[in-house]
């Protein structure tokens, strides 16, 4: 078993993870999933827009600065997000 799927399996075993989606480094495609196809084509197409988003906001800021870590909570969910460099 790799590393990603060991690391994987310890974020599904955790009280409260609905599912874990691992996205490419470019684009939005889909490299692992442990939740539904069509849901995490979703969430990787609107992720992958926030971290855009996200990251040109931290630039405008600070351009010696990169975006490393991203939570979003909402009533329901919460999504966390480590963008690639």
């Amino acid at each position: 078993m790799s590393e990603l799927d060991e690391t994987i399996q310890r974020l599904v075993a955790k009280k409260g993870v609905k599912g874990v989606i691992v996205l490419a480094k470019e684009g939005s495609a889909v490299i692992r999933s442990t939740v539904d196809e069509d849901l995490a084509a979703k969430y990787a197409k609107l992720i992958g827009n926030l971290v855009d988003t996200a990251r040109s906001t931290v630039h405008t800021l600070d351009d010696q600065n990169d975006l490393t870590f991203l939570r979003v909570r909402t009533k329901k969910h919460e999504v966390m997000i480590s963008p690639g460099r």
